[in-house]
């Protein structure tokens, strides 16, 4: 049962045509607020979240940008405010990996991940943050001006050899989102990342999608159970709500215990 209400507040979900993104935007418009389906290259399936959405009773939209491209963020936010005339909760969910070992991996390869995982948040945070400057608090709709909540992952802190481009683009998400929770503080904005582990998502299917491949995986994670979209999406909803009004400029870790490094629970 939620006991909190993003009622009247508009959300954009970067990437939410799947995944982790996806859950994230079931979650917001359960809990009341109207939610922007952002996708880079799946409309239909991007309409399949609003048609979801609308049938429980929500509103919402797709739209297609890519994150990285300045142009098409900024269309998009005109869209956006074209429609609701504002925004209050931004969700920087786009991502995505190009693996290889360092010694391998290609300049393309590394630009790619750095463009969407990294520069992607960096856009879609600083129109959102013009916008929440420009209009400030609204009574009765949010104690803050506006809530951006950056997706990072266990690997800000987990180093993750034959993913360095990944590791870098989230630990670069770490300190961007520290340093604009401190700078945004003083006009009512909260910056907070939320830093998943092991989510059951199509961007990792190799990692669970056998018994084999599960039951390896599991040995990383002390709870003994993979995550789901939804329970990152719970979180994401709670974050952007009044009930976490204190907390900015910090990563909230879900990840079943990933970042306790098991690996020492019994060779300490």
């Amino acid at each position: 049962m939620i006991t909190y209400s993003l009622q009247g507040q508009n959300a954009l979900v970067t990437g939410a045509d799947s995944g982790i993104g996806k859950g994230v935007a079931l979650e917001l418009a359960k809990a009341g607020a109207r939610v922007l389906i952002n996708h880079v290259d799946a409309q239909e399936i991007a309409q399949l979240t609003v048609d979801e959405i609308a049938a429980a009773g929500g509103e919402a939209f797709e739209f297609h940008a890519d994150v990285s491209n300045e142009a098409e963020v900024q269309a998009m936010y005109a869209e956006m405010f074209k429609r609701w005339g504002t925004i209050d909760i931004l969700v920087n969910n786009a991502g995505l990996q190009r693996d290889s070992r360092l010694v391998d991996m290609t300049l393309e390869q590394w630009q790619t991940v750095i463009n969407i995982n990294l520069t992607g948040q960096f856009l879609c945070a600083r129109e959102a943050a013009r916008e929440f400057i420009r209009r400030g608090v609204v009574e009765k709709r949010s104690k803050a001006a506006g809530k951006i909540i950056c997706m990072s992952s266990v690997h800000e802190v987990i180093p993750w050899g034959g993913h360095v481009n990944y590791a870098t683009s989230k630990g670069g998400v770490m300190m961007m989102m520290k340093s604009m929770a401190q700078e945004l503080a003083p006009h009512k904005i909260r910056v907070v990342s939320i830093g998943p582990g092991a989510i059951q998502t199509p961007i990792n299917h190799g990692a669970w999608g056998t018994p084999e491949s599960l039951n390896k995986l599991l040995t990383l994670i002390p709870y003994n159970r993979i995550g789901q979209p939804e329970d990152i999406g719970r979180l994401a909803a709670w974050l952007a709500s009044d009930e976490a009004d204190y907390i900015t400029g910090t990563t909230i870790f879900m990840d079943g215990g990933m970042t306790l490094y098991p690996g020492f629970a019994d060779n300490g």
